[in-house]
């Protein structure tokens, strides 16, 4: 006998019994192969994090080494480099002889007098102000200079007393990279083969300071109608700021540029303690009383 009420007996169905929902199965449930929650167990955390700082360091002391071993090739690179400069250009033995025929050929005296410490002053407080203490180049002038090549920037300057001298003498005439890189060879065996004071005074016999001047002597004399040693600041100043441009500058037919670049040399004067502001500026108010006379005119008096 079968249920009142059932399908068996002709009876309405049963309702259908809803259908459970789909679960996929995984085995025996365990606190282990529970799914992950949100809340992280702090202990497990921070060993994470202890356990990630030996390779932080591992990788730190890497990248280190990398560096390391690259400045070493580098530096060895460059001293390699600048060894081989040092064999490739000439000896600078013969410097003092090539000053002479220099001003023998400009019918200029050598050797001149004694640089005097006003213009001694004014030309490296404008031109190479680490000139006492650098060996012949100025590695962070240098730098600048190869920087700008790079960038094309143009020149950047940076040429020590040195280097300058060493163009004078050696290289003049000579344009591009290659002659700036033999200066710089130069310029360090000119420092190890003599003295400031004379490299100052091959300095100042062969510099031209326009108008026909060749030398601080005749450069003296004929501007000012004064010895090298009667200099006054303003004219010292002067006479310095003509080393860079010496036709663009020339007092007697630039006077305006000539007294813009005197201002310079007076600042540069300043900035490195050799005159008080006040002195520049009584330098300054000065004007400049130029003769244009003839280079060899003037005696031992003003």
């Amino acid at each position: 006998m079968t249920a009142r009420g059932s399908a068996w007996e002709g009876g309405p169905p049963d309702p259908p019994t809803a259908p459970l929902p789909r679960v996929d199965y995984w085995g025996d449930a365990s606190p282990r192969d529970a799914a992950p929650t949100d809340r992280q167990d702090p202990q497990a955390a921070e060993a994470a994090e202890y356990a990630e700082v030996p390779r932080k360091l591992h990788r730190g002391r890497r990248l280190l080494r990398r560096v390391t071993a690259l400045v070493v090739v580098l530096v060895v690179l460059g001293a390699l480099a600048f060894g081989a400069l040092l064999v490739v250009t000439p000896s600078v033995g013969n410097a003092q002889a090539l000053a002479k025929a220099q001003d023998v050929a400009h019918h200029a005296v050598y050797p001149g007098p004694p640089v005097p410490a006003r213009f001694a002053e004014s030309l490296v407080a404008t031109e190479d102000h680490r000139f006492y203490s650098e060996p012949g180049i100025d590695p962070l002038a240098i730098g600048r200079v190869a920087e700008a090549a790079v960038t094309g920037q143009g020149d950047q300057g940076g040429a020590t007393l040195d280097q300058q001298l060493a163009k004078l003498l050696y290289t003049a005439g000579k344009p591009g990279v290659l002659a700036k890189v033999e200066q710089v060879g130069l310029a360090v065996k000119l420092y190890l083969s003599y003295t400031h004071p004379q490299i100052l005074q091959m300095y100042a016999d062969v510099a031209y300071f326009g108008h026909g001047y060749y030398g601080l002597s005749a450069a003296s004399c004929g501007y000012f109608g004064t010895t090298s040693a009667g200099l006054s600041w303003p004219e010292a100043a002067t006479l310095a700021g003509l080393v860079q441009g010496p036709s663009t500058d020339d007092p007697i037919l630039h006077y305006a540029r000539a007294r813009a670049r005197e201002h310079h040399v007076l600042g540069r004067l300043v900035a490195t303690n050799v005159l008080s502001q006040a002195q520049a500026n009584a330098a300054f108010s000065q004007q400049l009383h130029l003769v244009g006379g003839s280079g060899t005119a003037c005696g031992a008096t003003r």
